[in-house]
């Protein structure tokens, strides 16, 4: 079973920066592509960020592109999602995912795996 950890969400200001991490146990994190997913309160589960198994090929929503960046590190079996110059709309439960391929996945439906989720608040 595949147990996935998300961590450093908090309250932040408007154009704070934030990192969240994804850890998983066992090492099949680093074997395969990684999401970030958020949900905000009465909204669907929108796609953030994914990256292939290998860090080579990145994603990310256009609502996110240029602020966020997604990275891996494979030796320690971890994903991060560097947030910069935060709004209140991406206040949101954030979660990472795990699929079963290596190849990218963007889609809620691709990915197998998913953690509880970290609270990011970003108040104006």
């Amino acid at each position: 079973q595949v147990n996935l950890v998300e961590s450093g969400g908090r309250v932040v200001q408007a154009g704070d920066s934030l990192t969240l991490t994804c850890d998983a146990n066992g090492d099949t994190l680093r074997r395969y592509s990684i999401g970030w997913f958020r949900q905000a309160p009465g909204k669907e589960r929108e796609s953030v960020a994914a990256i292939t198994w290998s860090g080579a090929v990145t994603y990310y929503a256009d609502s996110v592109k240029g602020r966020f960046t997604i990275s891996r590190d494979n030796a320690k079996n971890t994903v991060f999602l560097q947030m910069d110059s935060l709004r209140p709309e991406d206040t949101s439960v954030y979660y990472c995912a795990q699929s079963r391929t290596r190849g990218l996945v963007t889609t809620a439906g691709q990915y197998d795996y998913w953690g509880q989720g970290t609270q990011v608040t970003v108040s104006s």
